[in-house]
């Protein structure tokens, strides 16, 4: 199969330098491979989007010089998909239902590591449901940060796959619009490193394909944390995006082309571009970028 590669935001707020840094690393690898880039927008928790931020990161990407090779991807339109996966892995015996409140699990480690609820049934409401993992190492090889391994029950434990609200969890709907939309390759940031033996497993329970993993490593602010959305991160000016794009481009560690446009930089970026010159370590960054 031919290189199918995404970039998934999530709308929790605008585009935002950390955000243009795995969309343009995602960019560049698929493109390398002469494969197709592809948008999803990962759209399935209401309560953490923020109203119009999905059509503004859109917006973003095409000012940034991004187009899509097919239609965006909308999970909130995917419910029907991640219930189908939910009841075959149900119908399984592979998920239980859990009522353990956050008390409970904190006298496990904050892990749940049973295979079954710890907590007593309450029929006055709804449970979360779990997928049980088994004592089991899996291991990987990342295209960027090498040979990885994960024992899923000491990491991850029985990790949720339907939340409490009814709502479905990032991992199944993941692994599930991964395989939908045949992706071949995921290049994501470090923060998504350990997420990745989860949707291992859950791939090989619904028999989809495994596709190949290159974790970016993560934007730091300048003292040190995560620049994300949820520590306010100043987003980044679809406006003037050549400023950011640059930025982008020295923070992966690749050589900044001169252009004037933001589709002739990702081009011209493109043209020297080689996957083993991405940077494999965090740097910080200021949060005016």
């Amino acid at each position: 199969m031919s290189y199918r590669g995404r970039f998934a935001p999530s709308p929790t707020g605008a585009l935002h330098f950390g955000s243009l840094v795995a969309a343009v690393g995602s960019w560049l690898v698929a493109r390398y491979h002469g494969g197709q880039w592809l948008l999803r927008m990962e759209d399935i928790d209401p309560q953490r989007e923020v109203p119009g931020a999905a059509k503004g990161i859109l917006a973003a990407l095409t000012a940034f010089g991004f187009e899509t090779d097919e239609p965006v991807l909308f999970q909130s339109h995917r419910a029907g998909a991640y219930a189908a996966a939910f009841e075959h892995l149900r119908y399984a015996g592979h998920v239980f239902p859990c009522w353990c409140s956050r008390t409970e699990l904190a006298a496990h480690g904050g892990l749940h590591r049973d295979g079954q609820c710890i907590a007593r049934p309450d029929p006055a409401r709804a449970p979360a449901w779990r997928l049980r993992s088994p004592d089991r190492t899996i291991e990987w090889v990342d295209d960027l940060q090498g040979p990885q391994a994960e024992n899923l029950r000491a990491v991850a434990g029985d990790f949720v796959i339907r939340r409490v609200e009814g709502l479905w969890a990032y991992q199944l709907a993941c692994v599930v619009d991964d395989g939908f939309q045949g992706i071949t390759h995921v290049v994501r940031g470090a923060d998504l490193l350990e997420s990745t033996a989860r949707q291992l497993y859950l791939q090989e329970l619904l028999g989809l394909p495994h596709p190949g993993y290159l974790h970016l490593p993560l934007v730091l602010d300048t003292e040190g944390r995560k620049l994300s959305k949820s520590e306010k991160a100043l987003p980044v000016d679809p406006a003037d995006p050549l400023p950011a794009l640059r930025g982008a481009l020295a923070w992966l560690g690749l050589g900044v082309p001169e252009a004037a446009t933001p589709a002739a930089m990702l081009a011209a970026a493109l043209a020297t571009f080689e996957p083993a010159a991405l940077r494999r370590s965090s740097l910080t960054v200021a949060r005016t970028l």
